[in-house]
């Protein structure tokens, strides 16, 4: 069969993922429906998307964090230099902003002075050409106007048919969206809340641009919020009724605007125009057969602080080497079955994050009392630093079971006396056992599975008081100690996860 692994859409998540299956030696085949990759929603202002730090980590993980030229041509809203005249805002949370002044960083005690930022600006057109490229020199199979029309699958293979032709494949992974043809197609349950609203994306010419205030507005109507003159983003309440009619012709969006604004504002001509809404669903399993979910295709939402791209970047960082080891046969039984268990809370969690905030939003009294109180508890330090730690994704953590408190976090990046960074070892995509003085026997209890894990003995600057760690090719703590190690345990913890060489 000529390929290991089929995936649908050529997007973030889906070449992600194309990179992550062909860096462990998949042949990876990844089929777009659009036949251009060039989108103005993918550009700025509206491809416009903020990374939060488990993103940035992985980024760096693989070596392309530094490949991004978006911070480069467009300065951060949040920045200190952007916030010079004015308290620092780091963030916002349903549009009420946090300030960094506020924010406590010694409640987040594994992050280092190496670590990557907390949260960095990209265009989506950007980290899909960084990704894209990356993906061809993996040998990736991308083939564009490609749509998926029907699939089948047996015990051992799955056949994905589209208008021009058939592929054959091991495994699917669906990352084709919100609509997504993969899921549709498969059996999966798409469970989840309806929408309060319409969101609207817009580029026009205003007669007078003056009329309408900067920055982002809430009214009693809904919330409109402009960029720069033209370039629009709103929010009506209407229970994503607008969104379901497909209805943006210029007199439908003007008379929109000027409901949500409370003004008279004229648009002189509509150059592009989209709607969105909050529906929050989510597949209750992620997996059917040979078949996958990832992104957009398992779990959508409202585009509320930015939280999509990186949920599904941070599935594809999950799948990938799982998918890889099941692929080649090293995977330990339920290796696979465990990105359902570790990516679908994490899913659940951001989904109602946003829907937490599309309440806090809605123009009524009991919304505006509850933002009140809301806005007062993120003036305070807690407060902050809980929203800011939510945003960022610092706080993220998977359900290892009962172990050292950094069990299922991302590996602080640590600096070594060997003048090498955490991240900058794993971008080959192996594991990494690290070992600051605490094992006397790790090399030799790691000897049969040499492919998959690198062992390594090292100081670093900083060990916070460590003994040794177990990192998986994704970056997350496996096993962790302080000083006295129970070899026994981390055997068992190697044991989780691969089989040995034969």
């Amino acid at each position: 069969m000529k390929y290991d692994v089929i995936i649908a859409g050529a997007g973030p998540v889906g070449l992600f993922l194309a990179c992550e299956l062909a860096l462990a030696r998949c042949a990876v085949l990844v089929l777009e429906k659009a036949a251009d990759p060039v989108s103005p929603f993918k550009q700025f202002p509206f491809g416009i998307r903020g990374l939060s730090a488990p993103t940035l980590e992985a980024l760096d993980r693989r070596d392309l964090l530094n490949a991004l030229d978006t911070p480069q041509r467009r300065a951060h809203p949040f920045s200190k230099e952007a916030q010079a005249q004015a308290p620092r805002q780091a963030g916002h949370f349903a549009g009420i902003g946090f300030n960094a002044d506020r924010i406590d960083s010694t409640q987040w005690p594994y992050r280092l002075p190496t670590s990557t930022p907390t949260s960095l600006m990209s265009e989506m057109a950007a980290l899909e050409a960084v990704l894209t490229d990356r993906a061809a020199q993996l040998g990736v199979d991308i083939k564009r106007g490609q749509a998926v029309t029907a699939i089948s699958q047996s015990e051992d293979a799955v056949t994905v048919f589209t208008d021009s032709a058939a592929f054959g494949g091991r495994w699917l992974v669906g990352c084709d969206g919100a609509r997504s043809a993969v899921r549709k197609a498969g059996r999966f349950t798409f469970a989840g809340t309806e929408p309060s609203f319409t969101g609207y994306s817009i580029k026009a010419d205003l007669a007078d641009p003056s009329v309408l205030a900067p920055g982002r507005n809430l009214t009693s109507n809904g919330m409109y919020f402009q960029s720069q003159p033209g370039f629009l983003v709103m929010q009506q309440f209407d229970g994503g009724a607008a969104h379901d009619t497909g209805l943006c012709t210029l007199e439908h969006v003007q008379a929109v605007l000027r409901r949500v604004s409370n003004s008279n504002a004229t648009i002189a001509a509509l150059h592009t125009a989209s709607t969105w809404t909050d529906r929050a669903r989510q597949a209750t399993e992620y997996r059917d057969g040979r078949i996958l979910l990832a992104g957009d295709a398992a779990h959508i939402h409202a585009p509320l602080g930015g939280q999509g791209l990186n949920l599904g970047l941070g599935d594809a960082m999950n799948l990938g080497w799982k998918l890889a080891a099941t692929v080649h046969g090293t995977a330990a039984p339920g290796l696979l079955d465990s990105y359902q268990r570790e990516r679908h809370p994490i899913g659940m969690r951001v989904l109602d994050w946003s829907r937490a905030q599309a309440v806090l939003m809605t123009p009524t009294p009991e919304a505006n009392a509850l933002r009140a109180i809301v806005s007062d508890l993120m003036q305070t330090v807690d407060g902050a630093t809980y929203i800011a730690g939510r945003v960022w994704g610092i706080g993220t953590r998977l359900d290892l079971g009962d172990g050292h408190p950094l069990d299922g976090h991302s590996v602080p990046n640590f600096a070594l006396d060997t003048g090498a960074t955490v991240g900058e070892l794993l971008r080959d995509g192996r594991a990494l056992l690290l070992d600051f003085g605490g094992l006397r026997s790790g090399d030799a209890l790691v000897r049969g599975y040499r492919g998959q894990i690198r062992y390594l003995a090292a100081r670093a600057h900083d060990q916070l008081g460590l003994g040794a760690l177990l990192i998986r090719p994704d970056g997350i703590v496996a096993w962790a100690c302080d000083a006295g190690v129970d070899t026994g345990t981390l055997a068992h913890v190697v044991a989780r996860y691969w089989l040995p060489e034969r």
